[in-house]
């Protein structure tokens, strides 16, 4: 069977699969879960699809893991015990009857095409495997890291100042959130152009771009920064947050 359509039912299969346990669980937000670890299963499986054990390869598959599983046990542990994420839960009201099959299309099926398209320099890279590791490889490693660092911190800042009793009501400003509204998508958004880069020693690699360019879109203009900026906007100290502080790129506070 044809590589990328093996892949995909591979996706299609394991998005079906959390749909399921959606019901079980009655709470669609483990989506959030299964974004992260559904790049590191299509890694590995691409991985070892192709036999593709060259040191590219191997190098980029553990960076994914490493930012896949981070991610999703993150989300897991800030949703244990609490209600249903607020996103989800307003589609649950809004779609009422039709909420199994919209709860499926739209969230489960559709994340999954989403996760294929960003996933692609990653399946480039181990369809055409390399021996060796070149400056590109090396300046695409860096420019991931860079962006690991952003979203790993910016997520265990906020964690800690919403843990602290003495922050209730108030709104994270400080550290990196003191310098992007959002540092954490800038590190999720940084890490795929970093991979992308590292596609770049590839041939056709330019092809992968779609997966640096979705995941920029996404988080932009679609589900990241917006839904978060308007429930942000709720706070009375947001106004003046937002005047002083870059949206996305890490910029010094204005005064």
């Amino acid at each position: 069977m044809n590589y990328y359509l093996t892949l995909a039912l591979i996706l299609f299969v394991y998005m079906t699969a959390w749909f399921v346990f959606s019901l079980l669980k009655k709470r669609n937000d483990v989506a959030d879960v299964a974004w992260g670890l559904g790049f590191v299963l299509l890694a590995w499986s691409s991985l070892v699809l192709e036999q593709a054990f060259s040191i590219r390869s191997l190098l980029v598959v553990i960076m994914v893991t490493i930012w896949g599983s981070r991610l999703a046990w993150h989300i897991h542990r800030r949703n244990k015990g609490k209600a249903e994420d607020f996103r989800y839960l307003a589609w649950r009201k809004e779609w009422g009857k039709w909420f199994y099959l919209r709860s499926y299309f739209q969230v489960y099926f559709l994340q999954g095409v989403l996760l294929f398209c960003v996933v692609m320099p990653v399946l480039v890279i181990n369809s055409q495997p390399a021996q060796s590791l070149g400056f590109i490889e090396l300046m695409g490693f860096a420019i991931w890291a860079i962006g690991f660092w952003f979203e790993s911190t910016g997520d265990a800042e906020l964690a800690r100042f919403l843990k602290d009793p003495a922050n209730k009501g108030k709104l994270m400003q400080s550290g990196l959130w003191q310098y992007t509204r959002h540092p954490n998508y800038f590190g999720e958004v940084t890490q795929w152009w970093g991979i992308w880069v590292i596609a770049m020693a590839a041939p056709f690699g330019i092809l992968g771009v779609i997966g640096p360019l979705t995941i920029t879109f996404l988080i932009l203009k679609v589900s990241g920064i917006p839904l978060l900026e308007k429930k942000m906007a709720e706070h009375p100290d947001f106004a003046q947050y937002k005047k002083r502080v870059s949206v996305f790129f890490p910029l010094l506070p204005k005064k």
